[in-house]
């Protein structure tokens, strides 16, 4: 649960509606890490596009690598991935 006022997705409009719908198709949900970010969707878009571009760029390491990566990335930090 965050500690700070986010709008869920039920209740997301405009912009904020279109980059929750396009985290449903790539996850199948809108993880929460983007809802922290709701109340200024062009932050959640550029870090959207951030994470996409580290995820998704050529370079010597694979998808599942990079995943990998996150994932205990995340672990260690104790967040949810």
């Amino acid at each position: 649960m965050a500690w700070i006022r986010t709008v869920p997705p039920p209740a997301a409009q405009g912009r904020l509606a279109r980059l929750y719908a396009a985290a449903r198709r790539r996850a199948g949900k809108v993880f929460q890490v983007l809802e922290l970010q709701s109340l200024h969707p062009h932050v959640l878009a550029a870090s959207t596009d951030l994470y996409l571009a580290v995820m998704h760029a050529p370079g010597s390491l694979s998808r599942a690598r990079r995943e990998l990566l996150a994932t205990v990335v995340s672990r260690e930090n104790g967040c949810h991935y």
